[in-house]
């Protein structure tokens, strides 16, 4: 069986491995692929179609059904996500599983057996189900879609924040993530600006080359060396000294104001 991994998060896409070679050791395993691009490249190449797909929604240039679309999949797929409960109860109802990030290695492990089920059935219309699942969110897809929880190394774990839990993102080298709590986690970002694109404009505002700090996390601003801002942050970062520089300000301004 040749299962295709579809997942943009690096850490996530490791750990999804993981828990499928465990759970399927037989198996031989494709990818991660990370964007729209890649799975059509995938798709047109000759080869034979992998036995099964799982794949993230939202990737790094798109959403997954997209390239979907264009390439007529018409196999089984199991779509991650960290959607909300109402959009996996649709997809449940059309018999696609779907299952909420994290992933649970036991709710992995009950999906691939319910496609094992499938498989053997005398004659499974997959590309009927994937054809109504797909519909069945169509308009939801219209919008942009931003990611909700993050993940990053914390004490020899890979750990998930949830946004409303995001203090700020600092580049430093490496790209960190501080939590309300004061957490400071390792990301496997490359640049802010990759990020910046990930995350929800209303709720996060890259204030310098250096940062991107979370709505919930500021306390005030005032002026600074001329035309630049000082960010106030609330405890227990108000010690860290976030300048949003002349070019932002004003912008800054607009976002804080709603």
């Amino acid at each position: 069986m040749t299962i295709l991994l579809i997942e943009d998060e690096p850490l996530i896409a490791r750990q999804l491995q993981k828990m499928v070679r465990q759970l399927e050791p037989d198996a031989t395993i494709h990818g991660p692929l990370g964007s729209v691009q890649s799975i059509c490249t995938y798709f047109t190449t000759p080869q034979p179609a992998p036995d099964l797909v799982i794949a993230d929604i939202q990737l790094s240039d798109g959403v997954s059904f997209d390239a979907f679309r264009q390439v007529g999949l018409t196999v089984p797929v199991i779509f991650t996500t960290a959607y909300d409960a109402y959009a996996i109860r649709a997809f449940k109802l059309n018999s696609i599983d779907y299952l909420l990030k994290p992933v649970d290695p036991n709710e992995l492990k009950a999906s691939l057996e319910k496609f094992h089920r499938w498989s053997a059935s005398p004659v499974p219309d997959f590309s009927e189900q994937l054809r109504q699942a797909m519909a069945q969110l169509a308009g939801t897809t219209d919008v942009p879609h931003y990611k909700r929880r993050f993940s990053g190394h914390y004490l020899r774990q890979i750990v998930f924040v949830p946004q409303e839990a995001v203090a700020y993102f600092l580049r430093n080298e490496l790209i960190y993530l501080h939590t309300t709590e004061g957490k400071k986690l390792v990301t496997d970002y490359k640049t802010l600006d990759e990020l910046e694109e990930l995350v929800d404009p209303a709720r996060f505002f890259r204030a310098n080359r250096q940062c991107v700090v979370a709505l919930d996390a500021i306390a005030g601003y005032r002026p600074h060396d001329g035309q630049k801002l000082l960010v106030l942050l609330k405890a227990p970062h108000d010690s860290f000294e976030l300048i949003v520089s002349k070019e932002k300000a004003g912008a800054f301004r607009n976002w804080m104001e709603g």
